[in-house]
């Protein structure tokens, strides 16, 4: 069998489409969509209908669409641009222990700059609770983080409840949705949401290019300084390509969404059920929420094997996994995210993400987990 990549999580291959729209915009779109000329003009319109597919997409207004340079930057402007808009107002701000890095070293280098930082703690199956945001308001708090779907182990926060509280208090509600978009539906304009994040590369678009959704009503300063593109919220001669690539990606992903949701459960139960015939259901342990998850993402802990040595093993049989978050990956500490949801240590030093999307089949499943098997039986015989 040829190899087999599930680690779309990290980041996902462009498109057949995607890419020739991109290659389209590369050879006749060279104009500046800040210049008054025909070229410039004509930069712009494709930038201005790029952003018209994504607002669509997302359900909201094409004024408050931002394109950035990715999840990062979306994150970064959402946190700092915040901070800086509201210091006066107050410096204490509100997120969870399992964000990405993203979102945590911003909120650890806004620390540094006087601002306090609660870190909401999460249940067993990774999930944070209304009630504990409610709880960890102060007078002072200008700012909660939360995101929509954890990229380690799936799990959906409850969104719209948390934005209930913040939206009668005023707080500026921020939500990391880069593993969500594509995966489940979101529209903005029916959240009490104020930022959103977004990135391209999760959902068969390029990477290097990404969005962030801005409440109309909300004023946040800008990151990054220079010219007046995106009404003066982020600075920079916009990547025509990406975005219009992005554009194509989002109008794919609107369109087989459902269809994408049932297929990736479709493949998260097939290796499941492979997993119980070929290694037993007490070898392995699913991590997460059950129910309330992201249908692409499957988080597992394997206690006979070591995460390094899974990933190793399985990738000398074309077989391609994640040990967590990508921007992580190089790193042998346990998940920051495992971590917090209290699991035992075998559990954590032996957690491996699996994520499914375009190209994976129920027989690559199969073929995985009869790998698995394989591998575990193989080193059970070397002890």
């Amino acid at each position: 069998m040829k190899n087999i990549y599930l680690d779309h999580a990290a980041s996902t291959p462009v498109h057949p489409d995607v890419a020739e729209t991109m290659l389209d915009v590369m050879r006749r779109q060279y104009g500046n969509a800040s210049s008054v000329h025909s070229f410039g003009r004509a930069a712009k319109r494709l930038v201005n209908g790029s952003r018209d597919s994504l607002a669509r997409f997302i359900g909201c207004r094409s004024d408050e669409v931002v394109f950035t340079g990715g999840g990062t930057e979306s994150d970064n402007l959402a946190l700092f641009g915040t901070a800086e808009a509201r210091k006066d107002r107050g410096r204490h701000i509100i997120t969870t222990a399992i964000e990405h890095h993203a979102v945590l070293h911003a909120c650890h280098r806004l620390e540094k700059q006087g601002f306090e930082v609660t870190y909401l703690p999460v249940d067993r199956y990774g999930q944070v609770h209304s009630e504990q945001v409610e709880a960890a308001i102060r007078p002072d708090t200008i700012l909660v983080s939360v995101m929509y779907g954890n990229n380690e182990i799936g799990t959906i926060q409850p969104i719209a409840e948390i934005g209930e509280l913040t939206s009668a208090r005023d707080i500026v509600f921020h939500v990391d949705a880069v593993q969500a978009l594509g995966a489940v539906p979101i529209n903005c304009n029916e959240l009490p949401v104020d930022l959103m994040s977004f990135s391209s590369h999760k959902i068969n678009g390029p990477q290097g290019v990404g969005a962030i959704y801005i409440r109309r009503e909300l004023s946040i300063e800008p990151i990054l300084y220079g010219g007046l593109q995106e009404r003066k919220r982020r600075a920079g001669t916009e990547n025509m390509a990406g975005i219009a690539g992005f554009a194509k990606a989002a109008e794919l992903a609107a369109a087989q969404l459902p269809q994408r949701a049932a297929h990736d459960e479709e493949l998260r139960e097939v290796l499941i059920s492979g997993l119980k015939r070929e290694i037993g259901e007490d070898r392995f342990h699913v991590n997460g929420h059950p129910s309330q998850r992201l249908p692409h993402i499957l988080n597992i802990s394997f206690p006979e094997c070591d995460t390094e040595t899974m990933l190793m093993n399985l990738d000398m049989e074309g077989i391609a996994v994640a040990s967590g978050s990508a921007c992580s990956s190089g790193s042998l500490e346990p998940s920051h995210v495992l971590e917090a949801m209290n699991l035992p240590q075998n559990f954590l030093r032996s957690a491996i993400r699996f994520s499914f999307g375009l190209g994976n089949t129920s027989e690559e499943m199969e073929h995985t987990a009869e790998k698995i098997g394989t591998i575990l039986e193989r080193l059970r015989k070397r002890r």
